[in-house]
């Protein structure tokens, strides 16, 4: 059995009947269906950061959070209950969702968490979501969470760094980077460089630091305040660091002088609406495509005033309110705008949640629902996300859509949208679930899939399988690598269908199914030899 090889291969490929389909849920049809139905649909993605599926409150029969505009979206579109992120830590899984391509595929560092001041690990040649989609006429913009790295100039001439020891850099923030979003097809960018706990905190449009004038976060913030007590994420910082209370810190480092680390979520969702705004008004007709991706509910959890002590399960499930809110505020710039008919608006995240067992007891919420893990393991989850896509003018009945996706399969899906043909170096791991959009709840989109840990453990499902290139978790869970014992498992195997928290190792019981596994994992997904985890 060959996995993806090349796109006509793929095309070819027989895809297996997987799993069974809710029913349909009949929702009322839009009015003007018709007048959208031959028109380029704009698109805008709301990427959270670190959300589970769990925290979607329709989706989680025991949760305990508030989300009624992201359920409003599941009750009028398509609920994926098995979409998958390429990998279950930031910066491959966004790598993949702008390229249709696995992580681990590239030599840019793309497949591993990376700093705010690692080179750019999308090559230069490759095509994104935004350069397909302008081949398209689409008008495109980022706006939000980056952290696939930038081209910053410094000051000496070296490649940037932090110097630990002072909080400060060598890089000239007078001076544009180069490369950075622009220069993989988007029109604007409205960008924080990475996650809102990696220094440097700063906003750039379009490759411009918007105030150079650079203070340390200690400068502005106390490092500790008088009610501070550590919790389990203490692990991540170090003495320089702000660390409030759990969930409530950043690392030190470099930070623009007017910056707000609590301002950061507003802003980005006041730039994303004035995108679409500025979209209605200056080019009335003209398709557009808004990649926002957000910096919460990852850390640190500083929620708006309106949110903060709203949440039974604290300040993480005040800031899920935040994100809701960003869903509702978008949808209604589009309503404003008459846009919401013809725009495919999707909201999902780019792994699952960091939420251990300690949060689960104490709060009796399960950010990650029906799976094992949390973010950064190899088991379900780590990548297992949230998925649901609303299409008005098209999506007539809501329904829930049970077989296998992929966030990398977008790059398909607005390929065939927009009619532009895909060569075999642009979005090579990329299936389309158009038909899905366009109603097909039965027809599967991809036969398998591969997932990847932050420590590079590899996983692959296939069928009703999910085979495991180790022992452990693979990411934050403990224990995150166990050594082999003699006689026993060396990775392991579920049967996924019927074992869907990844309880009962079968990988004794059938050797020539982990052999068959293991080939196509070994293959097909180019795996970087540093990452032998048996070692």
């Amino acid at each position: 059995m060959a996995y993806i090889q090349t796109k006509r291969a793929r095309q070819s490929l027989a895809l297996a009947f997987m799993s069974c389909i809710t029913p349909a849920l009949h929702i009322s049809c839009s009015t003007n269906k018709d007048d959208t139905r031959n028109q380029k649909p704009n698109i805008v993605i709301i990427f959270a950061d670190d959300m589970g599926y769990g925290d979607v409150r329709s989706l989680n029969p025991y949760g305990r959070t508030h989300t009624p505009a992201i359920d409003k979206m599941v009750s009028e579109g398509i609920t994926f209950t098995n979409a998958h992120a390429s990998a279950s830590v930031c910066t491959p899984s966004r790598y993949g969702i702008l390229t249709g391509r696995y992580a681990q595929r590239s030599s840019t560092g793309a497949d591993r968490g990376i700093g705010g001041f690692h080179r750019p690990v999308i090559e230069p040649e490759r095509e994104t979501l935004a350069s397909m989609l302008k081949k398209a006429s689409y008008t495109s913009a980022c706006i939000g969470k980056w952290h696939l790295g930038l081209g910053w100039q410094t000051k000496n001439g070296s490649p940037a760094e932090l110097d630990r020891n002072t909080g400060f850099s060598n890089v000239d923030y007078s001076r544009e980077v180069s490369p950075g979003p622009n220069d993989y097809g988007f029109d604007y960018s409205f960008i924080h460089p990475a996650s809102l706990d990696i220094p440097p905190y700063m906003f750039l449009r379009d490759h411009k630091v918007i105030d150079p004038d650079v203070i340390l976060t200690t400068d502005h913030y106390p490092a500790r305040k008088e009610y501070t007590e550590y919790a389990w994420d203490k692990k991540h910082t170090d003495e320089h660091a702000v660390y409030w209370e759990k969930g409530v810190w950043w690392r030190q480092g470099e930070m623009s002088r007017s910056f707000r680390i609590e301002d950061c979520h507003s802003e980005i969702l006041r730039e994303g609406i004035q995108f679409i705004e500025n979209c209605a008004r200056e080019k009335p007709g003209t398709p557009f495509f808004l990649f926002l991706p957000l910096t919460g509910p990852h850390t640190p959890w500083v929620p708006t005033e309106k949110f903060k002590g709203k949440s039974p399960i604290g300040l993480y499930g005040d800031f899920i309110m935040d994100i809701d809110d960003v869903v509702g505020r978008i949808k209604n710039a589009l309503v404003r705008h008459n846009l919401d008919e013809n725009t495919i608006l999707i909201f999902t995240s780019d792994n699952g949640a960091y939420w251990p067992r300690e949060e689960i007891e104490l709060h009796d919420h399960d950010s990650n629902w029906g799976r094992r893990g949390q973010k950064g393991d190899v088991w379900d989850g780590g990548h297992r996300i949230p998925l649901v896509i609303s299409w008005p003018g098209r999506i007539g009945e809501a329904f829930v859509y049970n077989h296998l996706v992929s966030l990398i399969d977008f790059f398909a899906t607005f390929a065939e949208l927009t009619g532009l043909e895909l060569g075999d170096d642009m979005g090579e791991d990329s299936f389309s679930l158009l038909h899905v959009l366009k109603g097909d709840s039965q027809k599967p989109v991809r036969p398998a899939m591969t997932h990847y840990s932050s420590r590079g453990m590899y996983s692959i499902r296939s069928g009703e399988w999910k085979y495991i290139d180790g022992l452990g978790s693979g990411g934050f869970t403990d224990p995150p690598i166990v050594k082999p014992r003699a006689g026993g498992p060396q990775g392991q195997l579920y049967r996924i269908h019927n074992d869907s928290l990844e309880s009962e190792n079968l990988y004794l019981d059938y050797p020539e199914k982990v052999s068959e596994l293991q080939k196509i994992l070994e293959t097909n997904k180019d795996i970087p030899e540093r990452f032998n985890i048996q070692e």
